[in-house]
């Protein structure tokens, strides 16, 4: 897929950091799969992904969790 960012480059499979933040707490979740735009680097996590994160950081919320920084592991 062509970039909505840059509008150059076409997108690549790849990996990307993603930093999710909610009332005073932050989630770090690396080596997330996603598509990564070859020119701007631009990164594109697909909606099966995303929701699994908003889910995980859901429920570090109600445990407490301030910062926390954790591997994506494929389900």
């Amino acid at each position: 897929m062509k970039c909505v960012i840059c509008k150059q480059g076409e997108t690549r499979p790849g990996k990307a950091t993603v930093t999710l933040e909610r009332n005073g707490m932050t989630l770090v979740v690396k080596n997330v799969p996603a598509r990564v735009c070859a020119n701007c680097g631009e990164e594109y996590v697909d909606e099966k992904t995303t929701s699994r994160l908003l889910k995980e950081a859901e429920e570090a919320a109600r445990a407490g969790v301030q910062v926390d920084i954790r591997e994506y592991i494929a389900a």
